[in-house]
């Protein structure tokens, strides 16, 4: 506020000043130019009128302006400061991990409206790190709680002589290979959500792809009496797809794993292949639990699993689905998930852009 007073009160000296020299020579020389008979001291009266009139009137008009500048910029500088001071909390509240603050509109403009809706955004991406942040954490927290309590367990028997080395292995290596599982998991989860997870797209046939992953898991499905086989539209036979094999070969597992382990014996899993406009759509269509549509809204969620009574050893890490939508998702693509409900069965969807029929 001091340096636009200052401003004002510079520009006020600078008119005064131009006024006080110009003036009284421009009024001379126009009172010269009227031809009226005038004495030379009638001149000097005249001209000295004009120059008390001139401050007088200066002076008063001056004082007058800066009295109503010094309260109008004293009003705004007010104002404003009371917005930055609003920003400046917000701020400074972020800074302490409140992450939960939010930034009202100010109303002060399109510059520091915008400078508010900027911050408002940052607080709110920063709020939803932060709970997943904590979420992970306590899932994560969960999830090794039992592999941990296990080898604890066998360890503390072993010791103690009531189970032998050898009859402890199968359950040690199972447990280790679990924890080994989630860590990369989890590695691989992080990666694809913050796009640092290489993929490397290449002209794939998209038939032969879906066949070697029906057949990676045809004894596992053979062994769980559940039927699995594919089904090809005659569109999608001679289709190359722009895609990283690996990956989609990743997500197919994924998916195949997940139907497994919610299909009962005796049922059955198709998966089929169509074209689609210009995508490619692949489905994993089961006969067997299903879920309701509040589990369907958080199916993709990291640790989430719709059957809270099933076990852990047959629930996977708990993020299989989140890497696959994300891996998809890297593709351009997207992966969907719907049931008509309980024990109705459910339908896996992925959608990536196609790539060129070979002739």
């Amino acid at each position: 506020m001091a340096g636009q007073l200052v401003v004002l009160l510079l520009g006020a000296v600078t008119i005064v000043a131009l006024t006080a020299l110009i003036g009284p020579m421009v009024f001379h020389r126009h009172l010269l130019q009227t031809d009226l008979p005038v004495d030379g001291e009638d001149l000097v009266h005249i001209e000295r009128a004009y120059r008390d009139a001139l401050a007088v009137s200066l002076g008063v008009g001056g004082a007058v302006s800066l009295l109503a500048a010094t309260v109008v910029t004293w009003s705004w500088v007010r104002r404003l400061r009371h917005k930055l001071a609003v920003l400046g909390r917000a701020a400074e509240l972020l800074s302490r991990g409140h992450y939960g603050t939010r930034v009202p509109a100010l109303g002060a403009g399109a510059e520091l409206d915008a400078l508010a809706g900027a911050l408002d955004d940052m607080a709110g991406r920063l709020d939803a790190v932060e709970r997943n942040r904590r979420r992970l954490l306590t899932d994560l927290a969960h999830e090794l709680r039992t592999p941990i309590a296990t080898l604890v367990a066998h360890h503390e028997a072993i010791a103690d002589g009531i189970i032998e080395l050898e009859d402890a292995l199968p359950v040690l290596e199972a447990q280790t290979g679990r924890l080994s599982r989630l860590a990369e998991d989890v590695d691989v989860v992080s990666r694809a959500e913050e796009g640092r997870l290489p993929v490397v797209r290449r002209a794939t046939a998209l038939a032969g792809l879906l066949e070697l992953s029906i057949a990676e898991w045809q004894e596992a499905y053979a062994s769980s009496a559940v039927t699995l086989h594919l089904e090809l539209a005659p569109s999608a036979e001679e289709i190359d797809v722009e895609v990283d094999p690996q990956r989609l070969t990743q997500v197919l597992g994924n998916l195949l794993g997940n139907a497994l382990r919610h299909t009962p014996r005796g049922g059955h899993v198709v998966v089929a292949c169509s074209v689609e406009g210009e995508h490619v759509v692949i489905t994993v269509s089961d006969d067997g639990e299903g879920f309701t549509a509040e589990d369907g809204a958080h199916l993709f969620e990291r640790f989430y699993r719709a059957d809270h009574s099933r076990s852990q050893e047959s629930s996977g890490s708990g993020i299989g689905l989140t890497i696959s939508r994300s891996l998809v998702e890297a593709h351009g693509g997207s992966l969907d998930a719907a049931s008509e409900g309980p024990g109705r069965g459910a339908v896996l969807t992925i959608r990536v852009p196609r790539g060129s029929a070979r002739g």
